[in-house]
């Protein structure tokens, strides 16, 4: 069997990767850094929403894996299929072994679109459609400007998932389509949520209450999409009453934007890197995992408790990086991370709601002296000109670019008066 060495072996070339290996390589020109990246295609993935809601190219979210992978950088363009940390080394699907000095495990979250029975089926026709999938976000916008009335559903499953807010970031945007061509009188929107409220953090999740409720929108709680019947127009939801009862029921619909399950993909489930639950077992502060000193993780797949956004993915970069050296280097590792994570709320065409928080649901916006509960313009504009750039051109280059997040006045004043 073919085996392979690298200083620094990182599983995963999403936007975690490749900014850990640019930002170490800008740290440290000599390090030999190595990914492991199956897909050749790279995708700007918070502007699936965008894209969705008809306002942003969905061309532009893609870019080829070589151009963003820095060139110093090998790229081993296979799966991982198992890690062997007592010998320090990863398998590969192909049969060949690489072995590293240090693992930075990152290979993002996996979508489970086989747990809701029927949708691969139908998802991309019969009005069924997910801004999560590259496939079918055009689809969305098609279904969003024909819609000429009726009802209109859109589901988000249990947590953990990537970008916690993107379930009902659409369903804003449809609703505003729809009130600008004068059918939103004739819609029935409901969200449907497996969760208890509109958003984990309460400071936030009172604020979209209102939003949902300016557009008309019926919001059901402990109600998750088991089923869905393309052909038929009709969703299968298991709802949880108070009492912990369980019942089914079924919905018809016009159009339904549907969020898979998510969980940590199955290769790390399966690996001795995972803990109880699945996930790639991190320290919270320092991102080292607890059992193999050599090894860090960040992004999707991490164990820690933060919202799995690209927000947190940039702030846990130089964390990854800055420890790892310090690993190297016989110093102290710096518990750095605390858990930030942003979520840009597109309640509106023009207008997001910027929420900014860290472990504990404690707001920390970047900009305290605003309420971060406000719909406001310049965040739109942020989300739709601003971020996709300093993505591409300053996370995914290794740079080091930070505003620093604070307490929020806002949430301070509402306590002080609670």
């Amino acid at each position: 069997m073919a085996q392979t060495h690298h200083r620094l072996l990182i599983v995963g070339g999403g936007a975690a990767g490749i900014s850990v290996a640019a930002n170490m390589r800008r740290k440290d020109k000599a390090m030999d850094i190595a990914i492991i990246e199956p897909s050749e295609v790279h995708y700007y993935q918070p502007a699936f929403t965008l894209v969705g809601g008809g306002v942003y190219d969905f061309d532009k979210t893609k870019r080829q894996e070589q151009d963003l992978i820095p060139k110093e950088v090998e790229w081993i363009r296979d799966y991982a299929e198992s890690f062997q940390p007592e010998s320090n080394s990863v398998t590969l699907r192909s049969g060949s072994s690489v072995s590293y000095d240090y693992l930075v495990v990152c290979p993002g979250i996996q979508l489970d679109w086989q747990k809701i029975e029927g949708l691969k089926e139908t998802l991309g026709k019969n009005g069924v459609s997910s801004n999560y999938s590259p496939h079918t976000a055009s689809y969305t916008w098609e279904c969003l400007r024909d819609f000429q009335g009726g009802t209109a559903l859109f589901t988000q499953p249990p947590m953990p998932i990537k970008c916690a807010g993107a379930p009902q970031k659409v369903m804003y945007l449809a609703a505003e389509r729809f009130r600008q061509r004068k059918v939103l009188d004739k819609a029935n929107l409901e969200f449907c949520n497996a969760g208890p409220t509109m958003f984990g953090v309460p400071f936030f999740a009172e604020a979209l209450d209102k939003v949902v409720a300016g557009y008309g929108i019926k919001a059901n709680f402990g109600c998750n999409l088991v089923a869905i019947d393309g052909p038929g127009h009709t969703a299968t939801f298991e709802t949880t009453g108070a009492d912990g009862s369980k019942e089914r029921i079924n919905k018809s619909f016009d159009f339904i934007h549907v969020t898979p399950p998510q969980s940590a993909p199955d290769f790390i489930k399966n690996s001795p890197l995972a803990n109880a639950a699945g996930w790639v077992e991190l320290d919270e502060n320092t991102l080292q995992h607890p059992r193999f000193s050599n090894i860090f993780g960040l992004g999707d797949a991490g164990s820690t408790s933060n919202a799995k956004t690209a927000a947190a993915v940039r702030k846990q970069v130089p964390v990854v990086v800055q420890n790892i050296l310090a690993l190297i280097n016989d110093k102290a590792l710096e518990p750095k991370y605390d858990g930030y994570g942003s979520c840009p709320l597109t309640t509106s065409l023009h207008r997001v709601m910027l929420a900014e928080f860290s472990y504990g649901g404690k707001v920390t916006p970047s900009f305290p002296i605003l309420d971060p509960r406000s719909n406001r313009l310049i965040w739109w504009w942020l989300k739709k000109y601003g971020l996709p750039p300093l993505y591409w051109d300053y996370m995914l280059k290794g740079y080091d670019w930070d505003i620093p997040h604070k307490a929020s006045y806002a949430e301070k004043l509402v306590a002080a008066t609670a």
